[in-house]
């Protein structure tokens, strides 16, 4: 599909030199597909792509699925004229869109070089770039790799000296070498003025803003993609920056709800507090979240904490996955301690900051004994602490991970085609070592911990009804928990008559999210 000239070719077949695109030869379409949940607003990662190309003199379009319902016709059409495409790609459900759109276009100008990268594709390169509609796979940091493609597009020139990248000579895959990772910070801004925030406010009730101060974390747990792809590095924007940038935006946007995506926001403690104290200091008001391990925020004194609130931070989403300390030592996690979240949950309820926990349950060498100190535990901070929510989650075996060769060991099958991945969302079961009667116990203490922090948390105007539901399960459930007696499930039955239970929220934002949708 792709026309690759000789590796070493400098020159268009015009003879202008590469830089500057061509006339004509200028649009880049970039595609972000459909995901279960609403959206945080316009996708960052697209954002940033757009933004280095478009200071490259590059036309972009973005085409968003969640705001735009006739995706496929949008991509088909804004193709008919462009350099080529470009799909962000997470692992699970979103790929069968991007598999339509790649589809749609290779059938309507099967010459267009259709280009994968994002999460998914940065795990699986080689088994990406082997579909047939499929021509590159760009690997980890994208922003200077997608604008050298769009540069050898524009000129004609061969893509076989791009680093970074995956593509096809002919039916042969041709695997690149590494790009050096560069500084976030040297890159230019994500190009916001391209989001259309009207178009997402009404589907989440707020005018939010995805956002990034860094990417990268510095621990190496045996389930985390990160640590894959940025390889235990830690890679931010100086502080001046965020807040200059923040307040800008949330001014010219009315932005109302800033969702920072960093992995582990306050890995480097004085630059965090430095952002929340300049954001305090600008006078614009705004809530923002983020996600962080409880060690660094132990780190910060009850002072710092406040700061935080006063600050604005809404939510602090926290994996802190399970309170077993033989299950946090199989995971890697050694810097997970059960003091550090009672810590976490203590100073972030004096500061008047709502607290995500995420679990991790069906983990390869889990026992119920280890389920049950956990269910305990976390039980035990909710019912002293009611600023505190909970997200858990069946282990998920996700593409690249340190832990597949154990894995593969213990039975589980991994996909062999893109379109495969596409059952694994986010709490689907595919753990062969979990099903049956234990599958089934796992479930049911599963609801009880749930109702057990739902009946712990008052709510603003409540009604009588479900305040009556509340009063009347509220002990007996905490005895279930304490006990791990779960035989006639009555309080379950008559918590429905107070509405569903919430099983999985946002790590970022702590929203409530649907079954089996796409982390955030």
């Amino acid at each position: 599909m792709l026309n690759v000239l000789p590796v070493g070719a400098i020159r268009s077949a015009s003879g202008a030199p590469v830089g500057r695109p061509l006339p004509g030869r200028d649009k880049v379409v970039l595609f972000y597909p459909p995901y279960d949940g609403p959206p945080l607003g316009a996708p960052l990662s697209l954002l940033a792509l757009a933004g280095v190309l478009r200071d490259a003199g590059f036309r972009v379009v973005l085409i968003d699925a969640s705001i735009h319902t006739d995706f496929l016709a949008r991509v088909v059409r804004e193709s008919s004229e462009a350099l080529c495409l470009g799909i962000s790609v997470l692992t699970g459900p979103m790929i069968r869109g991007a598999i339509a759109a790649a589809k749609a276009v290779r059938s309507n100008r099967p010459e267009l070089p259709v280009i994968f990268g994002g999460w998914h594709p940065s795990l699986e390169p080689v088994q990406t770039v082997r579909e047939p509609y499929v021509d590159i796979v760009v690997r980890g940091q994208g922003e200077i790799t997608m604008l050298e493609l769009a540069q050898a597009f524009s000129a004609d020139h061969s893509v076989a000296s791009i680093a970074g990248i995956h593509w096809k000579q002919g039916n042969e895959v041709q695997a690149n070498p590494d790009r050096t990772v560069a500084p976030i910070g040297s890159f230019a801004p994500p190009a916001y003025e391209l989001a259309d925030f009207d178009a997402y406010e009404p589907l989440n009730g707020h005018r939010k803003l995805a956002y990034a101060t860094s990417v990268g974390c510095p621990y190496a747990c045996n389930y985390c993609t990160d640590m894959v792809v940025y390889r235990r590095r830690f890679n931010a924007y100086d502080a001046s920056r965020v807040v200059d940038e923040l307040v800008d935006l949330v001014r010219r946007h009315r932005i109302d709800e800033v969702a920072l995506l960093d992995s582990n926001f306050p890995v480097d403690v004085k630059r965090a507090l430095a952002i929340a104290r300049g954001i305090l200091d600008s006078g614009v008001k705004f809530q923002w979240t983020f996600q962080a391990s409880t060690d660094f925020l132990c780190r910060m004194t009850q002072d710092e904490v406040n700061l935080l609130g006063q600050s604005g931070v809404k939510v602090m989403g926290f994996g802190t996955e399970s309170t077993s300390a033989r299950v946090l030592r199989l995971m890697n996690k050694r810097h997970q301690r059960v003091d550090d979240i009672y810590e976490t949950a203590r100073k972030a309820h004096i500061a008047g900051i709502h607290i995500n926990f995420n679990l991790i349950l069906g983990y390869p060498g889990e026992t119920e004994d280890d389920r049950i100190e956990t269910f305990q535990t976390m039980s035990d901070i909710v019912q002293r602490y009611d600023n505190v929510q909970f997200s858990p989650n069946l282990f998920t075996p996700y593409p690249g991970i340190p832990i597949w060769p154990q894995l593969r060991e213990l039975g589980v099958r991994e996909p062999q085609t893109l379109e495969e991945w596409i059952q694994l969302p986010l709490s689907a079961n595919a753990l062969p070592w979990l099903h049956g009667e234990e599958l089934e116990r796992l479930k049911r203490m599963l609801d009880y911990f749930l109702l057990n922090g739902k009946v712990h948390r008052r709510h603003d105007r409540e009604s009588f009804k479900n305040a009556g539901v509340r009063m009347l399960v509220k002990h007996p459930v905490r005895w279930r928990v304490r006990s791990s007696h779960y035989g006639f499930p009555w309080e379950l039955w008559v918590s429905k008559l107070s509405g569903p239970l919430a099983s999985r929220r946002s790590l970022v934002t702590g929203q409530d999210l649907p079954e089996q949708a796409a982390a955030c």
